[in-house]
C-alpha cells in the first residue's frame, strides 16, 4: 500500500510540496477551507474589471518551471509569462520620478543622472548586493538552517565566516545612507524592507541583497494574472492525481506518541504517514495541535506588516503608469514608527499601485484600468479598522490627486477593500501578516520556525510563515526544503 500524505493548505507552498512528494511516490491529498486553492494568490472579478487580490510582484520564475521539469512536464503547456523593461516608476511629492530600468547600466546611468550619486558607487552597491545572494542563497534560501549537517558543507562554513561583512550588525537605512547621499535614492533601496514586511530602520544591511532578486534576476508578469502562479499548479497537480477537498477545513493533527498520524475534519479522520501544515505556523499550533506543547518563543516573535488594499476600476488611463509604481511618504521613517510601534496606519503613507490592465488589457473595460492601491499596515491588534479605512482611503486620493494633477476619486467606478482582519479571516494569517515573523533583528533569519517539528515525527512545515520566509519564490523554496527531508517512497 502507497504511504499517504495529507497537505493542510493550498496556498502556492502547499500545491508546490504536494507535487514534490507525489513524484517522491506519495499518495497525496490537499485539504483547504477555502474553495479555491492558491491562498493569497487569489482573483475576483467586478463590473468588467479583473483584479489579482494577493502578492503583485513575480519574480525568479524558474522555482515555478522546475516543478514541471521535474514532473517531465513542458511549462509552456500550463504558464507563460514575460520579463519586463520597466521594473517600477518612482514618483516623490517635489515632482522627482524615476522609471526603473532592468536593464542595469541602463538603470546606473539613469539613477546617476536623476538623483546627482556617482555611478561608481551605484555599480559597487548592485555589485555587493548580488554578492550577498550568491553567497548567501545557498545557505539562508535553499536549506534549513535547523538542521546541523546544513553548517558541515564548506559553502556555509564560507558564508558564516563572511556574514559580519554583509551588514548583519547595521540596519537597511544605515547601509544605504553610507553609500548614497541623495534622501530619495536611499528610500528607494529602503522600500526593499517591505518584502519582508519589516522596517528599513530595524532589518539587517543583509536585507540588501533583496533588490538583486527584482534588478538582478528579473521581474516577471505571468499571462493572466498572478493567479495564473497556482492555477497552473493545481493544473498540474491533478494531472498528476493529488486529491483535493476544497471548503472542508482541517481541526486537529492527530498525534499518538509523540508521531503525526493523521488530520481531523468535519466529516472525518483521515490516516497518514505524513503531514504538511502550509497554513501559518501560529494557528496550526493554537487550533490544529491544542494538546501539544507549542514552541511559544518563536510563536512569540513579531509579526511582519500586513496590508491594507482597495481595488479600484478606474475609468481613464494614465500613461505614466506602468504595472508597478510606487508614490512616496515624505516622512519614510516616520511611517514605519506608525506602523511598527504605534500599530497604526500613518496619514502620509508610501502608495504602492499595480495595474495588471497595462500587460492585460482584458483585466479592464477599454479605456479604463484596473488599480490595486495598497498601503504598509500593522498586522491586527484590534484597532477601529473601519475608522482607520475611511481615513487611509482618504489621504490616499488626496496623495494620488496631487501627484498625478487629477480627481482620482472621480474616476472609481467600482471599489473592493481588502484589510489586515479580511487577510487573517481569508488565509488564516496570524494577525494579518503578510510574511508571518518580521525580520526586524539580525538574527531574524535563525528564529523563523524551521520547516519540520523538532518534537512530533512526521509532521512538517512549508509556506511564508516558516523559513526561509514569505513571497513566491520563499515559499517555492520552502516545499523544496520540506520535500528534501522526506524519504522517496521505495517499493
Amino acid at each position: 500500500m502507497a504511504k499517504q500524505a495529507l497537505v493542510i493548505g493550498a496556498g502556492i507552498g502547499g500545491l508546490a510540496t504536494a507535487i514534490r512528494l507525489r513524484l517522491k511516490g506519495y499518495d497525496v491529498t490537499v485539504f483547504e477551507s477555502n474553495s479555491y486553492p492558491g491562498g493569497k494568490l487569489h482573483q475576483k472579478n467586478q463590473d468588467g474589471f479583473r483584479f489579482d487580490m494577493g502578492p503583485s510582484l513575480f519574480t525568479m520564475p524558474w522555482l515555478v518551471e522546475e516543478l514541471f521539469q521535474l514532473a517531465e512536464k513542458e511549462p509552456k503547456e500550463y504558464f507563460n509569462y514575460h520579463q519586463k523593461k520597466v521594473i517600477c516608476n518612482y514618483f516623490w511629492e517635489d515632482g522627482t520620478t524615476f522609471s526603473a530600468s532592468a536593464a542595469i547600466h541602463d538603470f546606473i546611468s539613469e539613477a546617476a543622472t536623476t538623483f546627482h550619486e556617482d555611478p561608481k558607487k551605484l555599480e559597487k552597491y548592485l555589485l555587493n548586493n548580488q554578492k550577498k545572494y550568491e553567497l548567501t542563497k545557498g545557505v539562508f534560501l535553499e536549506q534549513s538552517l535547523h538542521k546541523l549537517n546544513t553548517y558541515l558543507s564548506s559553502t556555509t562554513l564560507k558564508a558564516l565566516a563572511r556574514i559580519g561583512m554583509m551588514g548583519i550588525h547595521t540596519d537597511l537605512n544605515s547601509l544605504n545612507t553610507r553609500y548614497f547621499n541623495n534622501p530619495k535614492l536611499v528610500q528607494l533601496f529602503n522600500r526593499f524592507a517591505t518584502y519582508n514586511g519589516s522596517s528599513p530602520y530595524k532589518t539587517p544591511g543583509i536585507m540588501s541583497m533583496i533588490p538583486h532578486l527584482e534588478m538582478g534576476l528579473g521581474t516577471y508578469f505571468p499571462k493572466g494574472g498572478m493567479h495564473t502562479i497556482p492555477m497552473s499548479l493545481f493544473k498540474l497537480a491533478q494531472n498528476l492525481g493529488i486529491g483535493f477537498h476544497f471548503n472542508e477545513r482541517v481541526q486537529e493533527i492527530l498525534v499518538e506518541q509523540h508521531q503525526v498520524i493523521g488530520i481531523k475534519t468535519g466529516d472525518q479522520e483521515v490516516k497518514a504517514d505524513v503531514v504538511v501544515s502550509n497554513m501559518d505556523v501560529y494557528p496550526t499550533y493554537k487550533s490544529l495541535l491544542k494538546k501539544q506543547k507549542a514552541p511559544e518563543r518563536v510563536l512569540s516573535q513579531e509579526r511582519s506588516s500586513s496590508a491594507l488594499i482597495f481595488y479600484w476600476g478606474i475609468s481613464k488611463e494614465f500613461p505614466q503608469l506602468d504595472l508597478h509604481n510606487i508614490f512616496f511618504s515624505e516622512h519614510y521613517r516616520e511611517e514605519f514608527k506608525a506602523i511598527f510601534e504605534e500599530k497604526t496606519l500613518f496619514d502620509d503613507p508610501t502608495v504602492y499601485i499595480n495595474i495588471s490592465s497595462k500587460e492585460e488589457a482584458s483585466d479592464a473595460p477599454m479605456g479604463s484600468e484596473n488599480w490595486f492601491v495598497m498601503i504598509n499596515a500593522p498586522g491586527n491588534y484590534g484597532q477601529n479598522w473601519e475608522a482607520l479605512i475611511k481615513k487611509a482611503k482618504e489621504n490616499i486620493l488626496v496623495k494620488l490627486s496631487r501627484i498625478l494633477e487629477c480627481d482620482i476619486a472621480s474616476h472609481i467606478v467600482t471599489e473592493m477593500v481588502l484589510d489586515p482582519i479580511g487577510i487573517e479571516n481569508n488565509t488564516s494569517s496570524y494577525r494579518g501578516a503578510l510574511y508571518g515573523a518580521a525580520s526586524n533583528s539580525k538574527f531574524s533569519a535563525f528564529l523563523r520556525h524551521p520547516n519540520f517539528s523538532s518534537t512530533l515525527k512526521q509532521l512538517y512545515f512549508c509556506g511564508g510563515s516558516v523559513h526561509p520566509g514569505g513571497g513566491i519564490p520563499l515559499c517555492l523554496l520552502s516545499a523544496k526544503i520540506v520535500a528534501d527531508q522526506i524519504p522517496e517512497v521505495t517499493s
